[in-house]
């Protein structure tokens, strides 16, 4: 399963949780179920961002795929 990080604006507190792609997370209740936190004070319907992380970019090692070497050398480059 795919690791993805969440932030939540309202606590200022950034949480590190693996679900499925399909899964989608919107509230800080839903993310510290998922992540097996407590309880806290912050409101379980307060929302939260996905934050883009190299870690949720997708590649051949979290594809399980073989996508051969790297393209080296860019546009037209060999």
């Amino acid at each position: 399963m795919p690791t993805y990080d969440y932030h939540c604006p309202a606590n200022g507190r950034t949480v590190e949780v693996k679900h499925r792609m399909s899964d989608e997370i919107r509230t800080w209740g839903e993310l510290r179920t998922l992540a097996g936190m407590p309880l806290d004070t912050t409101p379980a319907a307060t929302p939260v961002a996905k934050m883009l992380t190299a870690s949720s970019i997708a590649n051949s090692s979290n594809m399980g795929c073989d996508a051969g070497p790297p393209i080296m050398g860019g546009m037209g480059g060999g």
